[in-house]
């Protein structure tokens, strides 16, 4: 590769500039996703170290060099550990991108119609139900806190499951390709417990914090009032009908290729 210009005793490539410019954008995102919170400050902490770590090998200071390599290798580790929350938030939001959906199996347009006919038919009964729609990555912890099934996806089934006297209608669903994995399955509890001034019972909260931690889709049917809810990416909402949580369900679970190289890339670079 031929050289663009010189800075003292360095030389600068178009490969130096195209890989400090990757760099530079990798670290401006997980700033942007980070921001607001303390692993942000965290964060540029270490941002600080490393490049004064770099500063010291360039002037071939050994010692000082030595001394900001150890504190940065403790650094991380401790950033690791006491930020785990952040981290899982941002490794989910990562899965989540379009570009990554590219090579994760879509679920069918039945699939949504299959659901939606169920939680309308739960909704009807007053049945409560938690059913988790797996869209990319799997959740295969929490799927093992249940009964595993590997059952073909039917709108029978989930009411058999979801029977009040069923030994299985106790917990969550776990819906993946059109096949149900596991009943009876445990799920940690959102932080949130109030949405637009409504408390939020255990089933709910759960589908919602499952929802926040994976990338997957939770419908929850309310045993008191028979409402279906759809939780996704941490939001939750309520009241929907049986044709509005078939469109969402479809919009939810489609492949984003889809949408095209162009929409793919708006929505990686995005802000």
């Amino acid at each position: 590769m031929f050289d663009l210009f010189r800075i003292g005793f360095l030389t600068v490539t178009f490969t130096d500039l195209v890989d400090i410019a990757i760099v530079t954008f990798i670290i401006y995102k997980l700033y942007t996703l980070l921001k607001g919170t303390i692993a942000a400050q965290i964060f540029m902490g270490l941002m600080i170290i490393l490049l004064l770590s770099f500063a010291a090998q360039a002037a071939n200071l050994k010692a000082l060099s030595w001394l900001l390599k150890l504190v940065t290798d403790i650094w991380v580790i401790a950033f690791v550990i006491l930020f785990q929350p952040e981290i899982r938030r941002l490794l989910v939001i990562v899965a989540r991108n379009p570009f990554f959906r590219l090579f994760v199996r879509a679920d069918s347009p039945q699939a949504a119609q299959i659901l939606a006919e169920a939680a309308f038919e739960l909704s009807q009964r007053q049945h409560g139900a938690l059913i988790v729609v797996v869209k990319s990555t799997g959740i295969r912890g929490y799927a093992e806190t249940g009964e595993i099934m590997n059952a073909r996806l039917s709108s029978a089934l989930l009411g058999s499951i979801f029977f009040p006297r069923s030994p299985l209608h106790d917990g969550a669903v776990i819906v993946k390709n059109e096949t149900i994995e596991a009943a009876r399955c445990t799920l940690p509890l959102s932080n949130t417990t109030v949405v637009n001034d409504e408390h939020l019972g255990m089933r709910h909260r759960a589908g919602l914090g499952i929802s926040e931690q994976a990338d997957v889709l939770s419908i929850i049917v309310s045993e008191e009032t028979g409402s279906i809810s759809l939780a996704e990416d941490g939001q939750l909402s309520k009241g929907l009908s049986k044709d509005a949580l078939k469109n969402r369900l479809g919009r939810a679970i489609r492949n984003p290729a889809a949408k095209g190289w162009r929409g793919v890339l708006e929505q990686i670079f995005k802000s």
